[in-house]
């Protein structure tokens, strides 16, 4: 029998955006300029660290597409593709079942933790990801389906991967 390989999954929430108008969410809200510099250097440490991912899959909405140009350009991986199932509200699963390798999701609260959540089998609202923070699961590649089967490798807020940030 060949020895299992495993799948590491990366998720890394967007980094601070525009405030909402009139507490509405909006698809196109960018990133701030120290949404920018924080994520970024986020991106930069965790490159130093080792991390790097054979695709990244992005929520459509601007300020994930900003936080994902930001892991690009840091060397994390060399592109994006946009995965509408990363959109607030969406649904993932089918997707998280056929990735392979080294994935890196980029996406939004509360989803991604619940995400986390469920792929360790843990309870609900148990982990958060803060903004521009970052996950890193990983399951044997012979689940089919990894829900209940992850483990959880690290769980980063920026202020640990770049002390000087707030």
């Amino acid at each position: 029998m060949p020895d299992s390989v495993s799948v590491d999954l990366f998720l890394f929430r967007h980094g601070i955006a525009a405030e909402r108008k009139h507490g509405q969410d909006h698809p196109d809200r960018p990133l701030t300029e120290l949404g920018v510099q924080r994520t970024l250097a986020v991106a930069d440490r965790l490159m130093a660290l080792g991390y790097q991912a054979d695709q990244l899959l992005c929520s459509p909405y601007r300020r994930a597409m900003e936080t994902a140009e930001l892991v690009v350009q840091a060397g994390l991986v060399s592109t994006v593709q946009i995965e509408a199932s990363l959109a607030p509200g969406g649904d993932p699963g089918p997707l998280l079942r056929s990735i392979q390798g080294r994935c890196l999701l980029v996406g939004h609260e509360p989803d991604l933790s619940e995400l986390a959540t469920a792929l360790i089998g843990a309870v609900p609202g148990s982990l958060r990801l803060r903004k521009a923070g970052f996950c890193h699961l990983s399951w044997d590649a012979l689940h089919r389906d990894p829900f209940g089967h992850a483990e959880l490798q690290a769980l980063l807020r920026p202020r640990l991967l770049i002390p000087s940030s707030d």
